[in-house]
This record gives C-alpha cells, structure tokens and sequence, in this order.
C-alpha cells in the first residue's frame, strides 16, 4: 500500500478516535448514539465502522489509546501526576462535562463495575500503564529516591488503588478542589526517607 494512504488511513483513525473521544466524554458510552458521534467526528456511520467494527471496538480503542498517553506521562514524570492531570481536568471543568481524558476514564471505571464482557476484554489491555509504574519506580528506587522497605509490586498495586479511588470521587461528583494535598500525601509515602523524616529529593 502507498505510504500516502496508509497515512490517510492513519489521519483518518485518528480524527475518529479525537471526534469519539469528545462525544463519549460529554454523553458517556450509552448516550454517545451513532449520530451524535457521526456529528463528533464529521464522517459517516460507513466511514467511523470502516475503521472500527461496532461502537464496542470503538470505545475500547480510544480508552486504550488514553492508557498509551497515560503510560507515557507516567514514564516522565509518575503515576501520581497522571492523578494530578485527572484532577486538573475534573476542577477547571466544575458543572461542564467532564474533559476529554477525564471522560474517557470514568466511563471505563463504569464499564468495569457494570460490564464483565467490557472488563474481560479490559483486563488483557490494561497491563501497559501498570508495566510503566512499575518501571518507574524501579528507576526510582535505583537513584534512591523511593522507599526500599516495601516491594515495588506492593507499591505499584498502592499506586494503581489511590488512582481507582481517585476516579470513582470524581465520578460521584464528590468536591475535589482539596485533594492535592492529599496527592501530595501519597507522592510522600512512596518516597525514601531519612531516619530524621528528611525527604530526600
């Protein structure tokens, strides 16, 4: 196939996955109708389920693609600022829809306490951000920036629990404009500290 179409093939999925995000962000995974995500995307039913086989296919790609952007800001900068985006998104648009990245990851919470197809098939996909924070902090207890008493798994499943709890908040419309004090809490508990309490940085 000519690099030009696979490019315009690639372009195309992609302005799928940006139309369908924002669609599924603002009506969830029920109300996102095949017409409001044809009005989302400005392509055709035809053209969107060329590309993706059923609304299904459609949801998972685009909660896998946000694991990937996920991933790599957990690669850069930690799991814990991955929480601290979410919570961004989730005060900067109080009594809106939810923003993008943010809807994304609620409607997968909810798709994961109610649906266990949806889970079966998340469960084989979600891997990638738990291999990158557990890779992260490898890194980190390598430079000695992490606690050395308890076992990087251990830390990493900790991790993996705060960033659940922390979207099933947000998805109750708890308040959510003090929580960073409570991130900063969990940022600390990870790291190594002096016998004095230092931390170090």
């Amino acid at each position: 196939m000519p690099r030009v179409s696979q490019d315009h093939l690639d372009a195309r999925r992609r302005q799928i996955l940006d139309g369908a995000r924002s669609c599924f962000a603002r009506f969830g995974y029920e109300g996102a109708t095949v017409r409001r995500l044809e009005e989302a995307t400005g392509l055709s039913r035809g053209a969107i389920f060329h590309h993706f086989r059923d609304k299904e296919t459609l949801f998972l790609a685009l909660a896998e693609d946000d694991a990937r952007r996920m991933a790599d800001v957990v690669a850069e900068q930690g799991l814990v600022q991955v929480m601290r985006n979410l919570l961004a998104e989730r005060v900067d648009t109080v009594g809106e829809h939810p923003a993008e990245w943010l809807g994304t990851r609620l409607e997968v919470s909810r798709r994961l306490r109610t649906d266990p197809d949806f889970r079966a098939r998340w469960a084989q996909r979600s891997e990638q951000l738990t291999a990158a924070t557990h890779a992260r902090l490898q890194r980190q207890r390598e430079a000695g920036k992490l606690r050395d008493d308890v076992d990087v798994t251990v830390l990493t499943a900790f991790l993996e629990l705060v960033l659940e709890g922390l979207v099933s908040h947000l998805a109750m419309g708890l308040p959510a404009d003090d929580l960073e004090p409570v991130l900063d809490l969990v940022e600390e508990s990870v790291r190594r500290h002096r016998r004095t309490g230092a931390v170090h940085d």
